[in-house]
């Protein structure tokens, strides 16, 4: 009797500990991450630092891998899979978010940002956090917001100081009104192109400039045909490290702080490789013989704007008080 009694016991504990491993195993996440980057690259660095620290803060229970280099799809896919949870994070430019998040569309604006540590200013404090919230509520959680560079003028015929500068220039911009809009404010001749035909455009006389971040000017070799760098940072737009709603809801509030606090550590990690990648490109592009000048007062740039907003408020109304609380703080 006895006997029985103990090997009922045994096997009771036996059961409770197989449960307890299985519920273990239950709880552990291996999560995907997505990056358009290469592995070298400021992004992938932070990236791998944050998934380092959630890994050894809860002890192995959540782990994971990041896929660089865009491998699991397009930027605007992998949006919609993390919204789904079949991706669980990434970092993404809010420039393409602004096609889901219509908030995000407010950190395109021209000049919304004044400076680079403005925009960790703004970002990091009440008008980030009501951004954040339009992220939320279309399924993404934000952890942090990263630096993807200023991008400031380049041209090879003179100094951008003033808007009066622009005038009559042909400017290489990207594919968007909102940027359109912004060099026929100064008056100048916006010419959307691809950006693989800049270089020879510049280099022929298609168009005077373009504008683009350091690394960017440096790494493509515009400043060999554009000497003229002006620091007008009229487009500081970061790049979100986000995770799934989804991923984030089906975590511990103990994990939950611990993916917090990472996301905040990847962001200042993130920002510093960034800092040190764009003052070795100026020193290229310097060192080149390209003319650099900053531009001290952008109030005259910020004034011309005002068609660029207008335009922008009356097709996005509902988008005015968020606009005057980055424009206000």
């Amino acid at each position: 009797m006895v006997h029985s009694t103990i090997k009922k016991c045994l096997v009771g504990a036996a059961v409770l500990a197989t449960c307890a491993v299985l519920s273990t195993s239950a709880m552990a996440k291996d999560l995907r991450g997505w990056n358009i980057h290469v592995e070298d690259y400021p992004v992938s660095h932070g990236m791998e630092a944050f998934l380092a620290e959630v890994t050894e803060k809860t002890d192995g229970a959540i782990k994971g891998k990041v896929f660089h280099g865009g491998v699991l799809g397009s930027q605007p896919d992998a949006i919609e899979q993390v919204r789904l949870g079949a991706i669980d994070f990434g970092v993404f430019s809010l420039g393409p978010m602004g096609q889901v998040v219509p908030e995000a569309n407010v950190v395109s604006l021209p000049f919304i940002f004044k400076s680079v540590p403005d925009m960790y200013r703004l970002m990091d404090g009440e008008a980030g956090a009501a951004l954040s919230a339009g992220l939320e509520a279309k399924g993404i959680k934000a952890l942090g917001y990263y630096d993807a560079g200023a991008r400031s003028f380049y041209n090879s015929i003179k100094p951008i100081n003033t808007p009066a500068d622009v005038e009559g220039m042909k400017v290489r911009v990207m594919n968007n009104d909102l940027f359109v809009g912004m060099i026929e404010s100064m008056g100048g001749n916006a010419t959307p192109m691809a950006f693989a035909e800049v270089f020879q455009s510049l280099k022929t006389g298609v168009v005077d400039g373009a504008e683009n971040n350091p690394p960017s000017y440096e790494s493509t070799n515009h400043f060999e045909v554009a000497k003229y760098y002006s620091l007008s940072q009229h487009l500081i737009i970061p790049e979100c490290l986000c995770m799934s709603k989804r991923t984030w809801d089906s975590l511990t509030p103990e994990q939950q702080a611990i993916v917090a606090e990472a996301g905040k550590n990847s962001t200042d990690l993130q920002r510093k490789l960034w800092q040190e990648r764009e003052a070795a490109s100026m020193k290229v592009v310097m060192d080149g013989g390209v003319q650099v000048n900053e531009i001290a007062d952008k109030s005259a740039f910020q004034d011309a704007m005002k068609p660029v907003y207008d335009q922008f408020l009356n097709a996005s109304p509902e988008l005015a008080d968020l606009v005057a609380l980055f424009q206000a703080n």
